[in-house]
């Protein structure tokens, strides 16, 4: 079925004559009336009874035009509710980012930003593998490293450093280590063998200031980050951590401040088809400002 013919129909059964319809369509009556006879042929069916007084629906006319209404009313709404989006910050927002940024980091934030939007819905979805944003399996997300697809928008967000920490109950139980080498007398937790580490070489602790081509043995290996983080908070051992969990939690202490492990940068990612999503730019706006406030 042809719309521009059916937006014709419409129009005409709203006005009841050809000539008030095409007032409203800015059509001549000739080319509303070719529209109509058109779109009669082709359902091979009369829309109107045609007489002096005007225009009457007939009862298949009538059937098409509570269907047309239904569904120009609904694209109406449909058009609404994309300009609104594009306007004012509303709707599902699912947000991916990986365990140890999302529980660290993110959580404790979103309060702030629900309080600030509250018509958008937030989801996170904490993983530390990737969701498909062009699958919209999430709408945007937080990454640790630069995106790989080509099609998302990607924003800077901060650079992320691993630095050395320990719980102060460890430090006073075992001592603080005053350079590299004093590491042989530590217990330390670094990433198990089966981990995917975000950068290469994060488990340096275990080479930094020992003889060349030896490795200490570790008291614990974990194939997280934030496994790394809550050992270390317990006090079972010095670990390499990024320096936002030291930020957040207040109770770590940096030990061999010299000792400076690989550095990562966090992205704010999204599909290029959501670009101009109003709760899109909130979030990237509010991350930016968080990221800006707090970063040393």
């Amino acid at each position: 079925m042809d719309w521009d013919k059916l937006r014709v129909f419409h129009a005409v059964a709203e006005a009841g004559s050809f000539t008030h319809a095409g007032e409203r369509l800015n059509l001549s009556q000739s080319a509303v009336s070719r529209q109509i006879s058109g779109l009669e042929d082709s359902l091979r069916v009369p829309l109107f009874h045609r007489h002096a007084r005007g225009l009457k629906l007939t009862e298949q006319g009538d059937l098409l035009y509570h269907t047309a209404h239904d569904v120009f009313a609904k694209l109406a709404m449909a058009q609404a509710r994309i300009t609104e989006a594009k306007e004012h910050p509303q709707g599902p927002l699912k947000i991916n980012t990986t365990v140890a940024f999302g529980s660290i980091w993110l959580t404790p934030r979103i309060k702030k930003f629900i309080e600030l939007y509250p018509d958008i819905e937030v989801s996170l979805v904490l993983a530390d593998t990737e969701l498909d944003l062009s699958m919209r399996e999430a709408d945007a997300a937080v990454r640790l490293m630069p995106p790989k697809q080509p099609d998302l928008i990607q924003k800077h967000l901060m650079t992320v450093y691993y630095n050395v920490y320990a719980s102060p109950e460890y430090l006073k139980k075992r001592g603080t280590p005053k350079k590299p080498e004093d590491l042989d007398d530590h217990s330390l937790v670094v990433y198990g063998d089966d981990a995917k580490p975000p950068v290469p070489n994060l488990n340096w602790l275990l080479e930094a200031g020992a003889p060349p081509g030896t490795r200490r043995e570790p008291v614990l290996r974990v194939n997280s980050v934030y496994g790394i983080f809550r050992a270390v908070q317990s006090g079972l051992g010095i670990g390499a951590i990024p320096d936002y969990m030291s930020r957040e939690v207040g109770n770590l202490v940096a030990v061999l401040p010299e000792v400076r492990g690989p550095q990562l940068d966090a992205y704010f990612v999204y599909p290029e088809e959501i670009r101009n999503t109003k709760r899109i730019a909130v979030l990237r706006d509010f991350l930016v400002d968080q990221m800006k406030t707090e970063t040393p």
